[in-house]
């Protein structure tokens, strides 16, 4: 194991998996006989590392082959120079004139073939263990899907079936660079949603272990594991557009919008404004849902997070993929400066913001700064020209291109909401007249009608003993 990984080339990352580096440490001294005394350490440090195989098993829902997963999951995150190339152009397996690079990828590919199919049987013998067999057929325990990170699951578990029918390491580039360019590579490639994680400390993830303790993200993040990252969102909702009652003009020009930008149009930055609960958030799920099988890819930010949106658009700018920075219930106080930061990146600093990047925000606010009546008057005590002030505040909305008004549904609408949700659950057994009846007298006492009311009350109905 230990000279497959001390091979690679291009896939020189992988040498420093933690749990591939330990194995392979243990194997060298074993197999090099400078064992003595020492068994039971090497033992411990074995299982150590299954223990890390099985947590990383939990997290993302393998089983069957779990060696085979992992050196998988491995090929689908390690972000090199060649495999974010191959995420864009692909490689032409039919051409006899290949580039340079494609020949030292196939000499790594050649190692990964024979690391994949590792036999274990020889080291299990002389160290009298067995674990290795039980990691290669694997049964895990039937889990919910909002367990484990069903995105990252369902590519690596494709990837090492189409790996394990490869008859050679040339059956694994071309299965692995099909991959890529199917897929794409690393965690943007993995994942679909992400956020702005900038509270970590050098060397430090996002659950406050060190990079060294987190065999996942050694390789699939590469640098972005040491400080500020875009950390993957691992669980989110299968929301669709067609859950969402009612709004059909408002659902049509997202998807008009964001269906240009998806092949490649032109396309503007969208605003979805208007009253609470009436739908915005869940249309922005639901449009990542859509889409996400065409490579587009969601980072939702904080306002407090503004002065970092440079440093975000940099790691995402020459990927094989379509942003939207969301950003959801966005608004600001007079007090509040974050906006500039906003402004200058969605139209009118001197760096083009790339194409392949949208600003999507959610607002209760039409133009999202709150502004007061003196605001409208061009004579004020403490300055001269107040209008300046109101465009200064209007400037921001003005750089979205699409604004699509959101209002609370009259109480007609709000019950062909209601009908609209009871008709998606049909456990529900009341009749007609009940369910308006009880959902009529739910909005008095929750706030009036709204969609988020009418979601609520049918929850409601879901969670009594009985739906009659």
């Amino acid at each position: 194991m230990y000279l497959e990984l001390a091979n690679l080339i291009m896939y020189g990352k992988v040498r420093e998996d933690p749990i591939l580096k330990k194995l392979g440490d243990v194997f060298r001294r074993v197999s090099d006989k400078q064992d003595d005394g020492h068994m039971e350490s090497d033992v411990r440090d074995i299982y150590d590392q299954v223990y890390r195989l099985l947590e990383i098993a939990t997290k993302y829902g393998f089983d069957g082959n779990l060696w085979q997963c992992y050196i998988a999951y491995l090929l689908a995150s390690d972000e090199n120079p060649f495999s974010v190339v191959c995420e864009k152009v692909g490689v032409d397996h039919t051409k006899e004139d290949q580039a340079s690079v494609n020949e030292i990828v196939k000499h790594d590919m050649d190692c990964f073939y024979r690391l994949f199919h590792y036999d274990f049987t020889n080291m299990e013998q002389l160290l009298s263990i067995n674990c290795f067999s039980l990691l290669t057929h694997y049964r895990s325990i039937a889990k919910d899907e909002n367990t484990y990170n069903k995105s990252v699951s369902e590519k690596v578990k494709e990837l090492a079936g189409e790996l394990a029918d490869a008859a050679d390491g040339y059956g694994f580039f071309v299965v692995v660079t099909d991959f890529y360019k199917k897929y794409g590579v690393g965690k943007f490639g993995l994942n679909k949603a992400f956020r702005w994680n900038d509270s970590l400390p050098d060397g430090q993830g996002p659950d406050g272990k060190t990079v060294d303790d987190q065999p996942e993200r050694g390789i699939a993040d590469g640098k972005a594991a040491c400080g500020a990252e875009l950390v993957p969102i691992t669980h989110t909702s299968d929301v669709s557009l067609s859950h969402l009652v009612g709004y059909e003009i408002q659902k049509q020009q997202l998807i008009e919008n964001t269906e240009a930008f998806v092949e490649g149009r032109k396309a503007n930055n969208c605003l979805l404004f208007g009253d609470s609960g009436t739908g915005k958030s869940t249309c922005m799920k639901a449009i990542l849902n859509r889409y996400y099988d065409r490579g587009l890819r969601m980072i939702e930010i904080y306002k407090h997070q503004f002065h970092q949106l440079s440093n975000i658009i940099g790691q995402i700018k020459n990927r094989n993929y379509k942003f939207i920075i969301y950003m959801d219930d966005l608004s600001f106080e007079e007090f509040e400066i974050e906006y500039k930061y906003l402004k200058a990146v969605i139209e009118g600093g001197l760096e083009v913001k790339p194409d392949n990047v949208l600003i999507y925000a959610t607002s209760n606010r039409r133009h999202l700064i709150r502004e007061t009546w003196s605001d409208r008057s061009d004579m004020s005590s403490d300055e001269l020209h107040r209008s300046d002030t109101m465009q200064e505040k209007l400037s921001l909305v003005a750089r979205f291109g699409v604004s699509i008004n959101f209002s609370r549904p009259s109480k007609k609408e709000f019950e062909e909401i209601v009908l609209g949700l009871a008709k998606q659950n049909p456990d529900l057994t009341l009749s007609k007249e009940d369910i308006l009846q009880k959902a009529n007298a739910w909005s008095v006492r929750n706030g009036g009608y709204s969609g988020r009311v009418a979601e609520q009350f049918i929850t409601h109905l879901k969670g009594q003993n009985s739906y009659v």
